[in-house]
C-alpha cells in the first residue's frame, strides 16, 4: 500500500516538473544576455537582465498591448458574469418555455469553434462599422462567454439549499433580493472560479483580435506577441521577456485566486 502511494506521488511530481520546466526555462532565458544563452539552456543567468523586459516593453509596444488586454478583459468579465447571473437564475428557478432547447443552444454555443463563425462575424461587424474598435474585441467575447457563464451559474444556484430560498419567499422577499442577497453570496466561490476562467480565456484569445482588428494601437498581447516574434527572431532573451510579460499576469491572477478556484471547482462534489 505504501509503495503504491509512493509511486503515485512520484508520478504526480514528475508530471508537475515536466509541466513547469518549460515555463522556468523561458523565465531564466528572459534574464540572460545573448552570450549566456549559448552556454546552455539550463545555465543560470549571471545577473537579472531587466533590460530585456524594458526593451520588450518599449520596442515591442507591450505597454500598448498590455493596456488593450486590460481594457478588453475587464468589461468581458463584468458583463458576462452579470448576464450569467440573470440568465442562470432564470434557468434554475423560473419556468421558461422550451428550457431544454435553450439549454441545448447554449451548449452548442460553448462547443462551436471560433473558426466556424469568424468570417460571417467579420462581415457583420464590418457592416456595422465596429471593426478596428474595442467593441469588436469585447462584444464577441461576451457573447462567447455568456453560454458557459449561464450554465455554470445555473448549476451553482441549483446546489444552494432550497430551504434558504423557501424561507426568503415566506418572508415576502422579492426576486431581486433573493437573487442578490441570498443566492449570489452563496455561490461566491463559483463566481470567483468563473471570473478566473473568463480572465484566462479572454486574455489568451487570439483569433478574434487577429481577424477583427488590424490597427497596432488596438492589438492585444497575444497578437502583439506574434508580431514581436516575427520582428525579433535573433534576440531570444528579449523575445522570452515579451512572452513573460504576456504570461505572468495569468500566473499572478491564478495564484491569487487559487484557493477559491479549487473550492469553486469542487464545491459540488460532496453535494
Amino acid at each position: 500500500m505504501r509503495s503504491t502511494s509512493l509511486f503515485s506521488r512520484s508520478v504526480i511530481w514528475l508530471i508537475a516538473i515536466m509541466t513547469i520546466l518549460p515555463f522556468l526555462l523561458a523565465l531564466m532565458t528572459s534574464f540572460k544576455t545573448p552570450s549566456e544563452l549559448f552556454q546552455g539552456a539550463f545555465t543560470l543567468p549571471g545577473s537579472l537582465q531587466l533590460g530585456n523586459y524594458l526593451s520588450a516593453w518599449r520596442e515591442g509596444h507591450f505597454n500598448v498591448y498590455f493596456l488593450n488586454s486590460v481594457i478588453v478583459v475587464i468589461p468581458v468579465i463584468v458583463i458576462s458574469i452579470f448576464a450569467g447571473i440573470l440568465s442562470g437564475f432564470g434557468f434554475a428557478f423560473l419556468r421558461l418555455p422550451s428550457k431544454k432547447f435553450l439549454a441545448f443552444l447554449l451548449g452548442l454555443g460553448m462547443v462551436l469553434p471560433s473558426e466556424a463563425f469568424i468570417i460571417p462575424l467579420y462581415h457583420e461587424l464590418h457592416w456595422m462599422g465596429m471593426t478596428n474598435t474595442y467593441l469588436a474585441l469585447i462584444v464577441p467575447q461576451v457573447a462567447l462567454s455568456i453560454p458557459f457563464s449561464t450554465l455554470m451559474v445555473a448549476t451553482a444556484f441549483q446546489q444552494v439549499p432550497k430551504e434558504l430560498v423557501e424561507a426568503a419567499v415566506m418572508d415576502g422577499s422579492s426576486r431581486s433580493k433573493i437573487l442578490w442577497g441570498i443566492l449570489v453570496p452563496a455561490i461566491w466561490p463559483t463566481l470567483s472560479t468563473l471570473s478566473l476562467l473568463l480572465f484566462i480565456w479572454t486574455w489568451n484569445e487570439f483569433l478574434i483580435p487577429l481577424i477583427l482588428v488590424n490597427k497596432d494601437e488596438l492589438r492585444t498581447l497575444p497578437i502583439g506577441m506574434m508580431f514581436f516574434q516575427n520582428k525579433n527572431t535573433l534576440n531570444i532573451p528579449e523575445l522570452m521577456a515579451g512572452a513573460m510579460i504576456a504570461i505572468l499576469p495569468i500566473v499572478a491572477v491564478f495564484l491569487a485566486f487559487q484557493r477559491k478556484f479549487i473550492s469553486g471547482v469542487t464545491e459540488g462534489a460532496v453535494k
